[in-house]
C-alpha cells in the first residue's frame, strides 16, 4: 500500500493521537448514554464527559467558568449562533478581508435584514493593521468579528491589539479560532476576547462533527435552537442557565469525549512544543519552496507570522492540476481552489486562480516535507502538455 503524506491539516487534522480513538471508542462501547436525561449511572458518567471537556477547553484558552463554553456541531453554527444572536438591524460590525465563508455568508444574510458591515481590507500577505480596524469605528458599532489566523495564508492576526481596542471603544470582541486553537496560544482574558468560536477537527485534535463557542460573563445572546436540554422539563420555556440555554438536543457525546481527548494531548505534549516543531517545518518548507523555479508564496513566508498553513502556485499549473498530480503520483494530500474563502484570496490576488494549500501539524515529519518538495520540483520539471500526467517519476 502506497504511503500517504496527509498535509491538509486546516480542513481536518489527520492523523489523530491514538487516545482519540481510544476514548470515542470506549464510550460508544461503555457508556453510550444520553448526558443529563435522568440520573441512572450512565447518564451522570455521559455527563461527565462533557464536563471533563468542558474542563479541558476552559484551560487551554484561560477560562474561568466552564458553564460558559458551550458546545455545537462546528464552528460554523458557533459563529451563525453569535453573530444572529448578538447582532440586531441597526447595529454596525467590522471585520477583516480574510475571512472564511463561515463568517461572511451570515453577515451577507444580516446585511440584507439591516446589519451594517465594514470590511477592513487586508495587507496582501492576509495582515491587519489594527489602525485601519480603528479608522472603520462608528457610534453603532457594537462588535468586531476577526479570524485569529488565515485559512488560507495562514498569517496570524493581531488579536490582543484587536480586542483592546474593543474594549476601550465598548464594542464585543468575536474571534474565529478555526486555524488558531491548538496551534498558537488563544487566551481570552488577555486577549480582551468575548466570543470566542472553536472547532474540535482541525488543531484541536478531535473528531468532526464538534465545535462549539465562548460566551463572556455579563453577554447574552439570543437562542436560535430551542428544545430539550434535561434541565426544566416539566416546562415548556428555554432554560436561561449556561450551557443549557445554547445546548439543545442531544450533543455529540463520542464527538465530545474525543475532543476532551484531543485537548488533553495537546496540553501533556505542550502547546509551545507544538508551535516549535510547526514553525520549524514551515521555516523547511518555506526556504524549499523559494528554491523550486516558477513556485510563488502567498501570506507572509515567515514561519513567525503563520500558523501551519500555507497557499502557493506553481507556473504552467492550475491549482487543481497540481493537487491531483501530488495526489496521484506521490500520495501526497494537499488542498486546492478557494478554501471556502473568496474574500481572502480577492486580497491576497487569487481569486480568479486559487490556491494550492500546504498545511502541517504535530505528525508531520521532516521526511514529508523534503518528499512533497521532490514532488513540486519533479512537476515543475515536466512538459505542461502531458496531461494527465500518469507516466511522471515517483520521487
Amino acid at each position: 500500500m502506497k504511503k500517504v503524506i496527509y498535509l491538509d491539516n486546516a480542513a481536518t487534522s489527520w492523523p489523530k493521537p491514538e487516545i482519540v480513538y481510544q476514548v470515542i471508542d470506549h464510550f460508544n462501547r461503555n457508556i453510550g448514554a444520553n448526558p443529563g436525561r435522568g440520573s441512572s449511572s450512565k447518564t451522570l458518567e455521559a455527563a461527565s464527559v462533557l464536563l471533563g471537556t468542558r474542563e479541558a477547553l476552559a484551560k487551554l484558552f484561560n477560562i474561568s467558568d466552564v458553564s460558559r463554553i458551550v458546545f455545537t456541531k462546528n464552528i460554523t453554527e458557533s459563529i451563525n449562533i453569535v453573530l444572529k444572536g448578538y447582532l440586531k438591524p441597526g447595529d454596525h460590525i467590522i471585520t477583516s478581508s480574510m475571512e472564511h465563508n463561515a463568517v461572511a455568508r451570515p453577515l451577507h444574510v444580516l446585511e440584507k435584514a439591516g446589519v451594517e458591515v465594514t470590511y477592513v481590507t487586508c495587507a496582501p500577505d492576509g495582515s491587519l493593521y489594527p489602525p485601519d480596524l480603528e479608522r472603520s469605528w462608528k457610534k453603532n458599532t457594537r462588535m468586531v468579528c476577526l479570524l485569529a489566523a488565515s485559512n488560507v495564508t495562514g498569517t496570524i492576526q493581531p488579536l490582543q491589539e484587536v480586542g483592546k481596542i474593543c474594549r476601550e471603544r465598548g464594542g464585543t470582541f468575536l474571534v474565529d479560532s478555526a486555524q488558531s486553537a491548538g496551534n498558537i496560544p488563544m487566551n481570552v482574558l488577555e486577549q480582551n476576547i468575548d466570543f470566542l468560536a472553536f472547532t474540535g477537527h482541525k488543531g484541536l485534535f478531535g473528531p468532526q462533527g464538534t465545535g462549539g463557542f465562548y460566551i463572556r460573563p455579563g453577554l447574552e445572546i439570543r437562542t436560535l435552537i430551542e428544545g430539550g436540554t434535561g434541565s426544566l422539563s416539566a416546562e415548556t420555556r428555554q432554560p436561561e442557565s449556561l450551557p443549557d440555554k445554547y445546548e439543545s438536543g442531544t450533543p455529540n457525546t463520542p464527538g465530545i469525549a474525543g475532543l476532551g481527548a484531543g485537548v488533553e494531548f495537546i496540553q501533556k505534549i505542550g502547546l509551545t512544543v507544538i508551535r516549535k516543531h510547526e514553525k520549524e517545518l514551515m521555516g523547511m518548507l518555506i526556504d524549499g519552496l523559494k528554491d523550486i523555479r516558477g513556485v510563488t508564496i502567498y501570506g507572509p513566508a515567515d514561519s513567525r507570522r503563520q500558523t501551519s498553513a500555507l497557499s502557493f502556485n506553481l507556473a504552467g499549473f492550475e491549482c487543481g492540476e497540481l493537487g491531483f498530480l501530488l495526489d496521484k503520483n506521490f500520495g501526497i494530500i494537499t488542498r486546492s481552489g478557494m478554501h471556502c474563502a473568496p474574500l481572502a484570496h480577492k486580497t491576497i490576488g487569487t481569486l480568479d486562480q486559487g490556491t494550492c494549500r500546504v498545511s502541517l501539524n504535530y505528525f508531520t515529519t521532516r521526511e514529508d516535507i523534503e518528499t512533497f518538495l521532490k514532488a513540486v520540483s519533479k512537476i515543475g520539471q515536466q512538459p505542461v502538455n502531458n496531461l494527465p500526467w500518469e507516466n511522471l517519476e515517483k520521487v
